[in-house]
């Protein structure tokens, strides 16, 4: 079975496994890899960032050459290469679980009661619940939906389809480095400079896709250009800013505004300034968005394996000639 048809059957059965199944309730890679990471960490930690670099060479280079090495061993193996890309997407993407966190907020939020929406909001992102209202939270949980569906999807199969399983595995553990280690908190601002700026340059391509594709994929096209053109620049993260902006001008909402990381205040730019304030309601319609999106993201990457042995077949076939 060819290379590039592995990928795809792969990628698909992953994809759809996550869809039926989302994310094991204990021993997920993903959590197995944090806690060996945080084991690296204890012993490397020193605020500096020669040594942060040597933690996130150590952990995201280990983590994909293992990978590299699985995926060496069932080349040209057919249904076992297949399996193992299947088995490595579905471990790496997390759409479904990222949906199902979203709706449980948005649920909690259309009852009135905010003190479970709170309670259940660092399970999606690492703001500070206590100091948000009801539309506080919408928001937040919109922002996350936006930024994870790059980094918890798109991003993770654009890396499959252009290095198979190693990039698979190698951009989960650097965006989980990142959510690990890659803020700006005293203890990891140095130690944690290398992750983060190596997930920046990871996450670069998906980021760009996942704003492209919710542009077509949105209820306003033409909204979602406008915001991610005037606003995308002016958000702190280069790839978060996009997808955020995108997303935005897409769901006709406003994004942005004050928030708070771990008692630390940020005022960041408003993203699609003439939106409407988020309602609970478009919590549900960002999951969906996440989630027509992700398809697309799959259909895309599919596409661009295919193309691309039909294009070195192609030449090869005028080299022999």
């Amino acid at each position: 079975m060819r290379a590039d048809r592995e990928f795809v059957y792969g990628a698909t059965a992953g994809l759809a496994g996550d869809l039926l199944l989302g994310d094991p309730r204990r021993g997920h890679p993903v959590a197995a890899f944090g806690r060996a990471a945080g084991a690296v960490e204890h012993v490397l930690w020193r605020d500096h960032r020669g040594w942060g670099a040597l933690h996130t060479a150590v952990c995201a280079g280990g983590a994909a050459g293992a990978a590299a090495v699985v995926a060496r061993g069932v080349r040209g193996r057919g249904r076992a290469s297949v399996a193992l890309i299947a088995a490595a997407t579905w471990a790496v993407v997390g759409g479904t679980t990222l949906g199902r966190e979203a709706r449980a907020i948005g649920g909690a939020l259309a009852a009135g009661d905010v003190d479970v929406a709170r309670e259940r909001l660092p399970h999606l992102c690492g703001r500070d619940p206590q100091a948000l209202d009801e539309q506080q939270i919408a928001r937040a949980v919109v922002e996350s939906v936006a930024e994870n569906t790059s980094d918890a999807v798109v991003g993770a199969l654009v890396w499959g389809a252009l290095a198979g399983v190693p990039g698979l595995v190698g951009f989960r553990a650097v965006n989980t480095l990142d959510a690990m280690v890659g803020h700006k908190s005293p203890k990891y601002r140095r130690f944690g400079w290398a992750s983060a700026r190596l997930d920046d340059v990871a996450g670069w391509p998906g980021a760009r896709l996942t704003a492209g594709l919710a542009v077509l994929a949105g209820g306003d096209a033409r909204g979602a250009v406008r915001a991610w053109r005037a606003d995308a620049k002016k958000h702190p993260s280069p790839n978060a800013g996009p997808v955020e902006a995108a997303f935005a001008g897409a769901l006709g909402v406003r994004l942005g505004g004050t928030l708070s990381y771990g008692g630390r205040v940020e005022h960041r730019p408003v993203l699609n300034g003439t939106g409407r304030p988020v309602e609970f309601g478009d919590i549900g319609r960002a999951v969906r968005l996440s989630r027509r999106v992700g398809w697309l993201t799959l259909a895309t990457c599919a596409a661009g394996r295919l193309a691309g042995h039909a294009l070195r077949a192609r030449r090869a076939g005028k080299g022999r000639g």
